[in-house]
């Protein structure tokens, strides 16, 4: 059965309008144009802020030591005058806590502040952008250069820019290392070639991590690694302060000359730059909307106010605003007003209660921790006159950076005792294993009975000779009286 003309026609015509669809696109290079104005400032005063601390803080002392030390061998932190321990895991989760919740905060109040201000990947990206511009020009320099043959002076402004590229990226992964090995010993072994694997290897992988992520990925880093921009709209409401274009005061866009009358044309504020977009990092026209791909940096702010300015319109088309301000034309105090609302005291409250609990546990935190673990090559065993004995193993850890006396005394049972006089020194920010032998008389454990007993170990940190103990710490375990 032979198929009608019209089918085939319709066929035909259906395989003329099919397109190919590639699931693989080449990435266009975004060329961000310089921008400055009072965002532009504040993002700048943090890049130094977090930079500054970031590349001098391993260099200071605090004592005898570096001020911030992370000592993964000898399983000591060392921030300040702290001492911690494995043991104080704690800390650390009531700091991820702290972090999480400053992050919903600011996001429920004010979007992606983070984002676009404090996030390495944006401050590093900044600093990246700004050695560009310094060897290859703005915008319309870099892209004429790299649209044109390569010559001497093309090689030498890209191979310049490498060059700076690279020598910060090695810096800052050195850096970092030094906040594990001590950064001045660091430097000895690097100046003598003599730089030990794994240290060689953080450096050569944190700095190929950011030459790649702020050289080369930017803004694909925000748009299609960082799982922020997908959840972010979780975390946003209509009265959250988000980066905006208002459309009802600038639309209808088109050109016009400075002294023209807008409202004579049938025109809104926007002239239709486009330098929104060429200052975005990520490429967005934010007058499309709010996107996933807004960092939330304000720099069409800055330009588009400086826009305004000379065309002697108000400042404010784009503007830090929210939905319900744009809908509403709410003015700044009502703005205010609703940026209080239940979700972000909630926030604000528990934030408050985990930073006052870090604090507090700090300021009462014992100076020295124990950790006792029974001897399990033998549980209890007969010894002279009948006694029976467990044997334990007691890890004294020092928190402070003096030397401390301990003494080790044991209760729970009737007739319980050492079978020595237990004195501990401990050197500063050191831990000390000693073997402590517990005895019980054949009458205590015939009253007592058969199997495992709880016990308290006593451990009092001592002051000069005579001095009462200033500090006690007890630590429970248990005390087997064999069949």
């Amino acid at each position: 059965m032979s198929s009608s003309p019209q089918g085939s026609q319709v066929a035909a015509a259906d395989d003329a309008s099919a397109q190919v669809v590639s699931l693989y696109q080449a990435q266009k290079k975004i060329y961000a144009r310089a921008v400055s104005g009072w965002f532009a400032t504040w993002r700048w005063a943090l890049v130094w802020l977090t930079q500054l601390l970031f590349y001098c803080l391993p260099w200071f002392d605090w004592g005898n030591r570096q001020i911030v030390l992370f000592d993964l061998g000898a399983r000591r932190f060392y921030i300040f005058g702290l001492v911690l321990y494995p043991q104080d895991f704690i800390y650390l989760t009531a700091l991820l806590l702290i972090s999480a919740y400053a992050l919903f905060l600011f996001t429920a109040v004010a979007g992606r502040l983070w984002c676009g201000y404090a996030c390495p990947q944006t401050v590093y990206t900044e600093i990246f952008m700004w050695i560009e511009r310094k060897f290859e020009g703005d915008r319309a320099a870099r892209m004429k250069l790299d649209a044109g043959p390569w010559t001497l002076e093309k090689l030498w402004r890209k191979g310049g820019k490498q060059v700076a590229w690279i020598a910060l990226a090695l810096w800052t992964g050195f850096t970092f290392v030094g906040y594990f090995t001590p950064i001045k010993t660091l430097t000895l072994e690097v100046a003598g070639l003599a730089l030990g694997p794994w240290e060689l290897f953080w450096v050569l992988f944190y700095g190929l991590a950011t030459y790649g992520f702020a050289g080369h990925m930017r803004e694909q880093v925000c748009k299609y690694m960082c799982p922020y921009a997908r959840f972010q709209s979780a975390m946003f409401d209509k009265d959250t302060l988000i980066i905006s274009y208002d459309a009802e005061r600038g639309e209808p866009r088109g050109a016009r000359g400075k002294k023209a009358d807008p409202k004579a044309l049938g025109l809104g504020s926007c002239i239709d730059c486009n330098l929104c977009v060429h200052v975005c990092p990520t490429g967005i026209d934010i007058r499309k909307g709010l996107q996933y791909e807004c960092i939330g940096c304000a720099a069409c702010i800055d330009v588009c106010n400086g826009v305004m300015d000379k065309m002697g319109y108000a400042p404010g088309l784009i503007r830090y605003d929210t939905q319900n301000g744009l809908q509403q034309h709410l003015s700044k105090t009502q703005l205010l007003r609703r940026l209080f609302r239940p979700r972000v005291l909630v926030y604000t409250a528990i934030l408050f209660i985990i930073c006052a609990a870090l604090l507090a546990s700090l300021l009462m935190r014992t100076p020295f921790k124990v950790d006792v673990v029974r001897d399990r090559a033998s549980l209890a065993r007969l010894v002279e006159d009948g006694y029976i004995e467990n044997v334990y193993r007691l890890q004294v850890m020092n928190a402070t950076e003096v030397d401390h006396h301990f003494t080790i005394t044991a209760s729970g049972l009737p007739g319980l005792t050492l079978s020595r006089s237990m004195a501990v020194d401990v050197a500063p920010a050191e831990g000390r294993w000693v073997s402590v032998a517990l005895r019980l008389p054949p009458e205590s454990a015939a009253k007592a009975g058969t199997g495992a007993h709880e016990i308290h170990f006593r451990i009092e940190r001592r002051g000069p000779a005579g001095a009462s103990p200033d500090y006690t710490i007890e630590e429970k375990s248990t005390f087997v009286v064999p069949r």
